[in-house]
């Protein structure tokens, strides 16, 4: 199954070390021909809504997302984007697209932030103290998303949203990232699921032309979505014995991960990693912690995949 490149498409959502760069790496290592691809950790969804498949399932253990992904799939575009204008006019927030920076006393360089500031922890606020989950949360979320620090996403253990504000707003480029995402996952067959990875039934998935990958929160590096606790060695260790069952019920299967990063070396990966076929990658991650100044030699990473084909 061939893969047109020109069509690749970037989330609307910027989750530290997302694959988009690496996909002219990643897809034409994935196995020629796959019937339901099984992405165990989406996040922002770069590798499932370009994967050429038959049927995707993007599981995810972050709700808000999953929600997300499944009201942006469901409603129609312009109802999605007019609701983000009204939350947008609503909290009096910038738009610089028909503003331009000078409008709310900022420039370029600095950013909106200081402007912005106030309002978006308003709006931030209101989303943690709604009293229902519904499609305009989905999208409130979302649009804190849009003024929030790098577009990430960040929640605390009482599982409240406290990303800091950033210094753009819903600027053309984000739009158009936007509006490309929402068109292809209603074209695309996929599925986005609630679930964690270690409460899944894999036996169902034992077919021909099933496709596994797992990108998970890396072990040795430091992201959003690895703060408190939110990955550990029992986890790593967890996930291990699953591809190793998934591989023993002769289901293919490929996993992202580092080997090192920044002076250190995840010993776990690398021992366990012998069984399989490794494949070295070039990264480049912008907005990350993966990657330090070239002058600092014990910043070298070793990106990999490695597969059981």
């Amino acid at each position: 199954m061939n893969q047109n490149f020109n069509d690749l498409i970037k989330s609307p959502l910027n989750y530290t070390g997302g694959k988009y760069k690496l996909l002219k790496q990643l897809i034409p290592i994935f196995p020629n021909s796959i019937d339901t691809f099984i992405d165990l950790f989406s996040g922002g969804n770069n590798v499932g809504v370009n994967v050429n498949a038959n049927s995707v399932i993007s599981i995810d253990n972050q709700k808000q997302l999953i929600s997300l992904f499944d009201t942006l799939k469901r409603l129609e575009k312009d109802y999605i984007f007019n609701t983000i204008y009204n939350v947008i006019d609503e909290y009096e927030l910038s738009n610089s697209d028909l503003n331009g920076y000078e409008y709310y006393d900022c420039n370029s360089s600095s950013g909106l932030g200081k402007y912005n500031k106030d309002r978006f922890l308003k709006m931030r606020n209101d989303y943690n103290n709604r009293d229902e989950d519904n499609s305009y949360y989905d999208i409130l979320f979302y649009t804190i998303v849009i003024y929030s620090f790098n577009n990430q996403i960040r929640f605390n253990k009482k599982g409240e949203c406290n990303i800091p504000v950033g210094k753009r707003d819903f600027n053309s480029n984000l739009q158009k990232k936007l509006s490309s995402f929402i068109d292809r996952i209603k074209e695309k067959d996929i599925l986005f699921k609630l679930n964690d990875f270690g409460e899944i039934d894999f036996s169902k998935f034992c077919r021909k032309d099933a496709f596994i990958y797992a990108d998970p929160p890396y072990l040795i590096t430091t992201a959003t979505y690895t703060e408190q606790d939110g990955w550990n060695e029992e986890k790593e260790k967890l996930l291990l014995e699953i591809l190793d069952y998934i591989n023993s019920n002769k289901i293919k299967f490929a996993l992202s991960n580092v080997l090192e990063h920044d002076g250190k070396s995840n010993c776990i990966l690398k021992e366990w990693s012998k069984k399989y076929n490794i494949h070295y990658l070039n990264f480049n991650y912008n907005n990350s912690n993966y990657q330090k100044k070239e002058d600092n030699k014990k910043a070298k990473t070793v990106e990999v995949l490695i597969t059981n084909y």
